[in-house]
């Protein structure tokens, strides 16, 4: 038998670590040639990491959530080879520069890396929590008064729900019945029973921020610490886009549903050569500001991982059609865990919609090192002015918030006026 030391790759973006999101073996168990390992998390993606021998697992590196430099040990595995590992194992390219980077080292192969469908993939093996302190629970029935007394099923789970012994309820008869119960409890003054639906204490349950939610928490927590933000929020009248929207979508045949999503980002892009400044990154490091001329858009998109940013690319150049396709295709790609990497990073300006739960204002977080951010809010029908009149139209906020160290405040005001006038007047998105 030979132990076979399986370092952790450079995956191929220039990192220097990597997060355990899950194992897939443990420790003592028999792992065969190009099982998975482990799932390893980078900033962008999860890639999955195989094994390059069968074997036995005699150690893995740690726990979930801890994070992994590369080059170091992943796992050691007791290999069905006698003696030393066999050189066909082996990437000697790969083993040299190792070794001459971490002297004394086991000897080592380039592992097979297959890239995770998902960027989000949840762990299927956690680390499991420190006992926790045993939950309040509802007033106990006595068992040995319970046994003894005489009462249908359903008066009995009736009583254990309220938390009653039935051992204290009075009956005149041979035994417990509803009306009983009900005497009980009118006379026993609220105590030692709970009414049906209420609220109950539940177990503490410390859950360990890893993977994905954890890199959602440290680049917020960056955004805020380094950006100071600032929001405008303006309403807008889209009861004449609403009805085209229904016009198109009467007479859209085979094509996609048309959502509101797609005529902002037509109009979003259609403004943005008059406001540069907000299509932009800013490095802070090297003190300097790129202004984009293509806009790649950022769609904050929901998952029951977190939330993840699809980028839809030169969204300038695309229809309404065309858009509605790509956010329908990008939106399921996060959902389901297919998105790639290169369609979660390269974003300039990101948009971020929480559809009918949008609330009047929203102050969105900017997606850093990008320079704003803009968040529609639902729609709401409300009574208008339209001179002496009064009609009913649909009204909708519009929030955008933006780095008030390279985006004045007078810049975004007038940017979003921008954005009003399209939007009011629709038509004006289709003209040249």
């Amino acid at each position: 038998m030979a132990r076979y030391s399986f370092r952790l790759p450079d995956i191929g973006e220039g990192i220097a670590e990597a997060e355990i999101v899950a194992w897939h073996v443990k420790v003592g168990e028999r792992v065969e040639e190009d099982a998975q390992l482990a799932d390893m998390m980078t900033d962008k993606a999860t890639v999955e990491m195989e094994s390059p021998v069968s074997g036995v697992v005699v150690e893995l590196a740690g726990e979930v959530g801890d994070l992994i430099a590369i080059g170091s040990t992943l796992a050691v595995i007791e290999t069905d080879v006698e003696g030393d590992v066999e050189a066909p194992l082996v990437d000697t390219a790969a083993e040299a520069q190792i070794e001459a980077e971490t002297p004394g080292a086991e000897q080592v192969s380039e592992p097979k890396v297959t890239e995770l469908t998902s960027s989000t993939a949840e762990p299927e093996t956690a680390a499991k929590p420190s006992e926790a302190p045993p939950a309040p629970t509802a007033p106990a029935v006595v068992a040995g008064h319970d046994a003894k007394v005489l009462a249908s099923p359903a008066v009995r789970a009736r009583a254990r729900d309220l938390g009653v012994d039935l051992g204290q309820v009075h009956s005149d008869g041979d035994r417990i019945r509803h009306a009983d119960l009900d005497a009980f409890l009118r006379y026993s003054g609220g105590q030692g029973y709970h009414s049906p639906g209420a609220s109950r204490a539940r177990a503490d349950e410390p859950i360990k921020v890893i993977g994905m939610r954890r890199k959602i928490a440290e680049n917020m927590a960056a955004s805020k610490r380094a950006i100071p933000h600032f929001t405008y929020v303006e309403e807008m009248d889209v009861t004449a886009l609403e009805d085209m929207r229904a016009d198109l979508n009467a007479n859209r045949g085979a094509r996609p549903k048309l959502t509101m999503l797609p005529f902002l980002i037509v109009a979003i892009c259609r403004t943005i050569p008059q406001f540069p400044m907000i299509n932009a990154r800013y490095d802070d490091e090297a003190g300097v500001v790129t202004r984009y001329g293509a806009v790649h858009l950022g769609m904050a998109t929901q998952t029951d991982a977190g939330l993840m940013v699809p980028v839809i690319r030169d969204a300038q150049d695309k229809n309404v059609w065309q858009l509605a396709s790509e956010i329908g295709r990008l939106a399921e790609a996060a959902r389901t865990g297919k998105a790639k990497v290169d369609e979660l990073s390269g974003s300039t300006l990101t948009i971020t919609s929480l559809g009918p739960l949008g609330g009047i204002a929203t102050t969105p977080v900017i997606n850093r090192p990008e320079v704003a951010i803009i968040g529609p809010n639902k729609i709401v029908e409300r009574p208008v002015f339209d001179g002496d009149d009064i009609r009913r139209a649909k009204l909708m906020n519009l929030s955008i918030s933006c780095d008030h160290r390279v985006v004045d405040g007078w810049d975004a005001a007038s940017y979003v006026q921008a954005l009003k006038k399209l939007i009011e007047t629709p038509v004006l998105l289709f003209a040249d």
